[in-house]
């Protein structure tokens, strides 16, 4: 562990966001378009030595508003995207909801996941050359549901590369513990700070490679939090 290296729970985290919101001023929809820039610039760096498709995992909250605004982006560099919600489109909401409703606006085909569908999805993301993970955030707690863990298990056994959106889908934030089913991750951007989670060695398993990244805040807006 660095020196005086920060480590956020996932209430911290949240507390950090409302703070932001709250205390300076800064929208949440600006916080979500800084997180989709800096998991974009990710996903680019990714892709200079893993050329392929694209395929996005989308869940309905902030999280996947991350993910349809870093899909965007990279729509906008002139990749060819797979983006999958794991949802219904009519149940994404406030933020995210405008991500997604830009990208809809772009032509972009959005795939509602089923349980019909998973097959399909299976073959479908075999020749992505990287797989960006924003089904859920550090806000998960208790077993995620049988359809999260289906479509996780496909992302885990797909043999792409896997860069996770904050925290791997699936892992609590705080204790690292597995919620049911896990992504594991070659490299997961975080927000801010790492988040507990991070601190430990299954944690770093899941995560892999570790990027952090401020979207308006740093690591020195934690003094005094």
């Amino acid at each position: 562990m660095k020196k005086n290296e920060y480590f956020l729970t996932a209430a911290q985290a949240k507390a950090l966001d409302k703070k932001a919101q709250d205390k300076f001023g800064m929208p949440v929809l600006l916080l979500m378009e800084n997180a989709g820039q800096a998991v974009a610039q990710a996903a680019l760096e990714i892709l200079k030595s893993r050329p392929g498709k694209i395929a996005v995992f989308c869940g309905a909250g902030n999280n996947g508003g991350d993910g349809f605004c870093a899909a965007r982006i990279l729509l906008a560099e002139g990749f060819k995207l797979q983006v999958y919600l794991l949802g219904k489109t009519r149940d994404v909401e406030n933020e995210a909801r405008t991500n997604l409703d830009i990208l809809l606006r772009l032509k972009q085909r959005i795939m509602e996941i089923t349980p019909e569908k998973l097959g399909f999805v299976k073959n479908k993301i075999r020749k992505s050359g990287l797989i960006i993970d924003a089904l859920l955030g550090v806000g998960v707690s208790g077993q995620i549901r049988p359809l999260y863990q289906r479509v996780i298990d496909i992302i885990n056994a797909s043999g792409s590369y896997v860069l996770s959106v904050d925290i791997p889908s699936g892992l609590d934030a705080t204790t690292a513990k597995p919620l049911g089913r896990c992504v594991r991750a070659d490299k997961t951007v975080t927000f801010v700070a790492k988040k507990q989670a991070m601190a430990y060695a299954q944690g770093k398993k899941y995560c892999g490679r570790i990027l952090v990244r401020n979207i308006g805040l740093s690591a020195s807006s934690l003094r005094n939090f």
